[in-house]
């Protein structure tokens, strides 16, 4: 039995016609019976001829495009005077070349670096000439990269960065079917395991086809009669198909989606056994029956051809002469369908073949036979014709037979005698596998919320992203949400343009695609642009504070691996305390209370922690820890400086010490100041209060006596500096603490500290330390000695940096974004729970804020309980320009306005973005209620947190810097619409200050002045 580890997988197409965009539109094409021929766009039309020639309308006759001058030159990292020198057959190719491998749900990095062969097959539009016409090739340091066939192939190996054979074939009009052929045989010699292949035709003008017209093929009614009495010759078409090959063994090991296997083929020759350019039908009948050789299948099983079929007199009848041939010599014992594409969409003539195939593959997939159009009565020169054949004239279902797969061949010929034949099989049914469990195990097994994540070369092109997956969701309301999730992680490429929906159910997740389509955002979805790099990831943990009741019991519910790892924390703080860690963190009745600080502090650790473990199960890892306070204790044993069970220990002893200082008159206050002011106002009350943290520019906490604490808050409020009293009755990080210092330092003496890899910030130190110093008399100066916070954030954001606070609600987001802006730097900085959420959703919803900035995030795991499969998604939505012998205004069309050109219009952006944060935070969906303009952003419910998210969605949206504090400062809708319009307002600018676009690296394309050195030293 013959191996089928010699058979090729189908494992992506694409696909595109004048009126036909993709395969779905090709495929209602076909099933309708349509046609796209018709005549010339006169938009098209070139400049001013000679006297009109006497076959001017024959060859103005076809299926043409309305326009070939569109093109994406940013997506494919082209500067725009290449892409004007560019043949459009290149233009062309590269985004079939892109469609097709999406198709394959092969995200495009994946094949970087391979092996894989790259065949395709395209010819001359005629732009070269239009160029010369024009006089724009007289100073065009690209019309060789322009012109040269060979590029196409070439440049769709440059796109995918694949090593294999880069190759344009040219054999006529069988080119593309010979360049498939010929990306088989390397795959079944095992040169390469996969290839993409296909075919391109474009007409610049269509006076070129006057040759044709010459020789007598072309249609003079502008139709295809293929095979009928009144067949004259073809119509010309534009278009072209590739295909992406992969062996078939491991295509159905990868449980790909495959379309059709090649089962077998060949390329002949006619040799001198007719006259150029008549066929032979001998030479035809021998490239199928080898074809056929090649593998085990009987020209019985094949059920129908698609043939050349160019409704040529001379043609048609030596093509069905030959197949008669092949079904005397094969005791063929049923009539053969036949039809061709040629009379849907034209003879896209190198492209032919590849189209045909296209067709074929279609057919056997979907179990339908096509009608094959403008067939009346078969040819008069072949007689008996309705014993040997049969061209369907309407669609019907392919006739099944008990144990035989649906087959096709697929013919296409050259004018000049090169013969190709391939035969397609129906694809194995061992390929509906559902998709590969991960390995790390659920995340959120029985949770509902799932990410989409969208993204894209440009804005613009992100928000056609998400309409065409709403619309692509909205007509196939059987996908589920799990594997639409899971097929946007897996089969497309990630690009700087981000989106991450986050829905809980079909109904939310389509508003918010339709949201973001309108330029918007939902309360569940987040937007942003990725930075080429990231820093390293930061996880900040903060002391006391944070704290609510229930602040893990959805998480607890939701996560296995918050509730694992909170388990963990409970048996190890089992021995130290006498109340039960689960009740308090979920909040159950009865429960220790929360004001006792030996139950918040242990309780706050072992929410840290756990969810720590949370961000690392999202692949969101530590490469830096710092704690503030009591975070320390979470940070050291996160980082791996201590075991849970040491950290256990010492986060309850610390606790149960605080315990002996309450009632002491001691206590805390928030200084809304620098370090400066405070410590130059703190003399007066030497010894009795002290600095107990700097956590940033304008954020200190000042500790001590309580009396001594409101005489300092009388005195600022003179200074008008805000002054809050800290809810807590003792005075941590202050002399108060010497009373307990023995007994800490008995308590937790036999802790073992130990080196650990991720690096800790010591907020003791104010720098780097290793972990093994953090013994007993270690955890007395954290409690003891200022926090020293403000300076280690500041030193790891001068380093660059991620900067996720660790915590059920964020409190130091505001300090570290007050940190940032003194910096002048941007670095992500998100929380992870939210008071009154404290759901998964919220974890993911800061997850999805680090991806859109382009911190990696492994999404995969929340799929796994659902065993998603890859699904079939829209293609990338190119931004096209028109590139055509001159290059396009410097402007481009990715400068339009943005609209906010009045202070209504500001207004109604800054109230949209305030009613999303609003509604995000409450869990609710967003309706489109706006705030009042004129309420406080305060009263309307806006937390620290949700102001600086609020300054975040802002400054993406009008890209303008605004400080981390703009929402107090303007704490109305009114009053911060007014700030921001005031800096947007145009100013003149000078043309040297006009910011010109970065030249794009390596596989992004090359700016001009690389191309001029290349000129200089001879290279181009």
């Amino acid at each position: 039995m013959r191996s089928t580890a010699a058979d090729i997988a189908v494992v992506g197409m694409s696909c595109r016609f004048p009126g036909v965009r993709n395969l779905e539109e090709f495929w209602r094409l076909l099933l309708d019976g349509k046609s796209t021929v018709g005549v010339f766009p006169e938009q098209r039309a070139v400049d001013v001829r000679p006297p009109s020639h006497p076959d001017a309308a024959t060859v103005n006759a076809g299926s043409f495009f309305d326009s070939v001058d569109l093109f994406d030159a940013d997506f494919f990292g082209i500067p725009p005077a290449e892409a004007v020198a560019m043949d459009p057959v290149q233009r062309l190719g590269l985004e079939l070349a892109w469609e097709a491998v999406e198709d394959a749900r092969v995200p495009a990095a994946a094949l970087a670096g391979r092996g894989v062969d790259v065949v395709v097959a395209g010819a001359p539009s005629g732009y070269e000439l239009l160029r010369k016409l024009s006089g724009s090739d007289r100073d065009d340091h690209y019309s060789a990269l322009g012109s040269s066939g060979a590029l196409i192939a070439n440049r769709i190996s440059n796109l995918f960065d694949v090593r294999g054979m880069s190759f344009c074939a040219d054999s006529g009009q069988s080119s593309s079917l010979v360049a498939l052929a010929l990306a088989c045989d390397r795959i079944r010699s095992g040169a390469v395991d996969m290839a993409i292949a296909g075919g391109v035709h474009l007409i610049a003008d269509p006076e070129s086809g006057l040759g044709l017209a010459n020789l007598g093929v072309l249609s003079p009614d502008g139709r295809c009669f293929i095979f009928d009495e009144r067949a004259n010759g073809f119509a010309r078409g534009e278009g072209g198909a590739f295909v992406v090959l992969k062996r078939r063994d491991l295509a159905v090991a990868d449980h790909d989606r495959i379309h059709a296997v090649v089962r077998g083929w060949s390329i002949g020759s006619g040799g001198a056994a007719s006259r150029m350019p008549d066929p032979s039908p001998e030479a035809q009948a021998a490239t199928v029956l080898a074809a056929l050789e090649s593998t085990d299948v009987p020209f019985d099983g094949v059920g129908y051809v698609e043939a050349h079929g160019t409704g040529t007199r001379r043609g048609d009848p030596a093509e069905l002469s030959g197949l008669r041939t092949v079904s005397r010599r094969t005791g063929r014992s049923r009539p053969l369908v036949v039809g061709s594409v040629k009379t849907n969409v034209g003879h896209l003539e190198p492209a032919a073949g590849i189209v045909g195939l296209v067709k074929a593959a279609l057919c056997v997939e979907h179990g339908r036979l096509v009608p094959s159009l403008n067939h009346r009565s078969p040819h008069p020169s072949v007689p008996d014709f309705h014993e040997d054949f049969e061209v369907p004239r309407a669609a019907r279902p392919w006739p099944s037979t008990p144990g035989r797969p649906r087959r096709a061949g697929v013919s296409s010929f050259g004018m000049g005698g090169t013969y190709a034949h391939v035969i397609l099989e129906q694809a194995p049914e061992e390929q509906a596998a559902p998709g590969a469990a991960h390995g790390r195990g659920a995340v959120a097994a029985g949770s509902g919320v799932l990410p989409w994540v969208l993204s894209a070369r440009s804005g613009p092109a992100l928000r056609e992203q998400a309409a065409r997956l709403r619309d692509h969701l909205a007509a196939d309301t059987a996908l589920s949400a799990a594997d639409v999730g899971h097929s946007l992680l897996t089969t497309r490429t990630h690009f700087a343009h981000r989106a991450v929906v986050l829905g809980d159910g079909r109904a939310e997740s389509l508003a918010a695609l339709d949201a973001l389509a309108a330029g918007g955002d939902a309360a569940r979805s987040v937007r942003g642009t990725a930075a080429e790099r990231t820093g390293p990831v930061v996880f900040v943990f903060p002391g006391q504070g944070s704290q609510w009741v229930g602040m893990g019991r959805q998480l607890y519910a939701q996560s296995e691996v918050f509730a694992r790892r909170i388990d963990e924390c409970a048996r190890a703080l089992a021995p130290w305390t006498d109340w039960s860690l689960i009740d308090v963190v979920t909040g159950a009745e009865p429960a220790a209370s929360l004001d006792r600080v030996d139950v918040v502090q242990p309780a706050l650790f072992a929410v840290m922690v756990s969810l720590a473990q949370v961000w690392r199960s999202l692949g969101v890892v530590p490469d830096a820890v710092v704690g503030h306070s009591q975070g320390e204790i979470a940070a050291a044993c996160v980082s791996g400086g201590l075991t849970l069970q040491d950290a256990a220990k010492v986060v309850a002893l610390r606790s149960r010490a605080l315990t002996e200082l309450t009632g002491l008159g001691g206590g805390m206050s928030a200084v809304s100041a620098s370090a400066d002011w405070v410590r130059d106002r703190l003399p007066r009350w030497s010894g009795r209060l002290s600095t107990a943290a700097v956590n940033g520019p304008g954020s200190v906490v000042i500790s001590g006596d309580g009396a001594a604490l409101d005489q300092f808050a009388a005195m600022a409020a003179g200074e008008k500096v805000r002054v809050r009293r800290v809810k807590v009755d003792y005075a941590s990080h202050s002399r108060h603490v010497e009373r307990v210092r023995e007994r800490l330092l008995d308590a937790v003496a036999d802790i073992a500290p130990q080196s650990s890899s991720v690096a800790f910030h010591s907020t003791v130190t104010g720098a780097p330390l290793d972990t093994r110093a953090l013994d007993a008399s270690y955890w007395y100066e954290n409690l003891s000695s200022t926090v020293l916070f403000g300076d280690v954030v500041e030193d790891l954001m001068r380093g660059g940096g991620v900067f996720v606070e660790v915590g059920p609600h964020p409190v130091l987001e505001v300090a570290m974004a007050q940190t940032a802006d003194s910096l002048a730097v941007t670095p992500p900085v998100v929380g992870t729970l939210h008071k009154g959420d404290g759901g998964l959703r919220d974890v993911l919803l800061s997850a999805a804020e680090l991806h859109v900035r382009g911190v990696p995030v492994d999404w995969q795991p929340l799929f796994t309980a659902h065993q998603p499969r890859s699904i079939g998604l829209p293609t990338y939505a190119f931004q096209r320009q028109r590139y055509w012998l001159t290059e396009p205004h410097a402007d481009g069309t990715a400068n339009a306005a943005t609209g906010l050109d009045s202070e209504r219009a500001v207004l109604n952006l800054v109230s949209a973005e305030a009613a999303a944060v609003l509604s995000r935070s409450a869990d609710l969906p967003d309706q489109g209620v706006r705030p009042d303009p004129d309420v406080s952003f305060k009263d309307l419910g806006l937390d620290s947190s949700m102001a600086v998210r609020l300054r975040n969605r802002l400054a993406a949206a009008v890209g303008v810097r605004l400080s981390a504090t703009v929402a107090f400062s303007h704490p109305t809708a009114r009053k911060l619409s007014r700030h921001l319009f005031s800096l947007l307002a145009p100013e003149a600018a000078d043309p040297q200050d006009v910011p010109q676009a970065p030249a794009r690296s390596g596989s992004e394309g090359r700016s001009d002045d690389e191309l001029f050195e290349l000129i200089d030293r001879g290279y181009a």
